[in-house]
């Protein structure tokens, strides 16, 4: 009877999460064509292909995408297993911050990524605002943090970019209106400096009618028709229209997620650590 191998679903995560063969064999350090073989090996075990081609890379089919949190849960379950088992099971701590507008959800989910793993490692986790992050980093009040920037420096690396747009109440008209009413953060952020930096180019008079500490809070006011404010293309739904060029404001750059981390005495916890994070926040 054909069983689920460990090794060929560790090849078939690797080749899911880069989006291709290629790299997902360096992932591993793999050839090329032993993870072709063994990615064939693992359809022809489950009955059905995994991988579909899309352009230079692969996409996952519907049974791809059924087995890959499958796969994700076995092997860091034998992996934490194995740590349990061992003379020596990685203890410790490990601080770690989450922006607060991504949610419980991609934070339950990181959590439970790394507890399979490290399960006697202590997690400290602020799940805040995020501009203070990178300085808490500096300090060492952080291990691990996820923070929006402009530019990502050299040490930081991108989760993923988010183009920025001015965006409105379809049911509210500003086009008459003398002074622009735009609702902003309400904390020195990158987000709200971007968002001012652009009316302030477009020679646009403007006033500031409405801060929030949260995405939620900007949207609220956008949707109540109280003022146009800029977002995140992610946090844009139908509900709302993009209004930059027709009131001639600056283009915004794109809001770059990052991770940030600093050297901590258990390398392999911040490595898992890590690995949740990009799992949970891949789009």
């Amino acid at each position: 009877m054909e069983h689920l191998d460990s090794d060929l679903l560790r090849t078939f995560i690797a080749v899911a999460d880069t989006g291709s063969v290629t790299d997902g064999a360096a992932l591993i350090y793999r050839s090329q064509s032993a993870t072709s073989l063994q990615i064939k090996r693992l359809e022809d075990v489950v009955e059905r292909p995994l991988f579909e081609r899309h352009g230079r890379g692969v996409v996952l089919t519907e049974a791809g995408k059924f087995l890959l949190p499958i796969a994700r849960d076995v092997t860091a379950r034998l992996d934490g297993a194995l740590r349990d088992l061992s003379d020596n099971p990685l203890k410790g701590k490990l601080r770690v911050g989450i922006p607060e507008d991504h949610g419980r959800v991609k934070l339950a989910q990181i959590i439970a990524d790394f507890s399979r793993s490290h399960s006697k490692v202590e997690l400290d986790v602020t799940c805040a605002l995020s501009p203070e992050f990178p300085e808490s980093l500096d300090k060492g009040r952080l291990d691990i943090a996820v923070y929006e920037v402009s530019d990502a420096s050299e040490h930081e690396e991108i989760l993923y970019e988010d183009p920025t747009h001015w965006v409105a109440s379809p049911y509210r008209d500003f086009a008459a209106l003398d002074v622009l009413p735009i609702a902003v953060f309400d904390q020195a952020c990158w987000w709200r400096d971007v968002a001012l930096a652009s009316v302030q180019a477009s020679g646009r008079s403007y006033r500031v009618v409405y801060s929030s500490q949260s995405v939620s809070g900007i949207i609220a006011a956008i949707e109540a028709g109280i003022a146009i404010g800029l977002l995140g293309q992610t946090s844009i739904d139908n509900t709302l229209k993009r209004v930059g060029s027709e009131f001639g404001l600056a283009p915004t750059p794109a809001s770059k997620l990052v991770l940030g981390c600093r050297n901590v005495a258990h390398e392999d916890a911040s490595e898992a650590m890590k690995d949740a994070i990009r799992s949970a926040f891949r789009v």
